[in-house]
């Protein structure tokens, strides 16, 4: 995975990027950010959250920074601030794009 080009992050990819633009957070903060975040529109299952850190670890995006038992911190490297930025670009021309064909 690490090796391929990524795609578009998926929303919940977005929001738990989103969550690490201020602070270190670890998985139980991460989901109470997005759910908070999004009133509750985007929820976050262990699986999917496990999976989209494993992800992210191998991609680079994040990185470990502190292990306490089973509770792991996670902290955004550049690479995964530079990624975040480019998705929110790509989703503003999103959002242009249909705001100019109208509805």
């Amino acid at each position: 995975m690490g090796n391929r080009e990524r795609g578009a992050l998926t929303e919940p990819m977005f929001y738990v990027l989103m969550s690490f633009l201020k602070r270190d957070m670890c998985g139980i903060e991460i989901t109470q950010f997005v759910e908070g975040r999004t009133g509750g529109r985007v929820k976050l299952g262990p699986g999917t959250l496990y999976t989209i850190l494993a992800r992210f670890l191998e991609e680079g995006l994040i990185e470990e920074t502190l292990v306490e038992g089973r509770k792991r911190t996670y902290h955004l490297t550049e690479k995964g601030r530079t990624a975040y930025g480019e998705e929110l670009e790509r989703l503003r021309r999103c959002v242009a794009d249909g705001e100019e064909e109208g509805q």
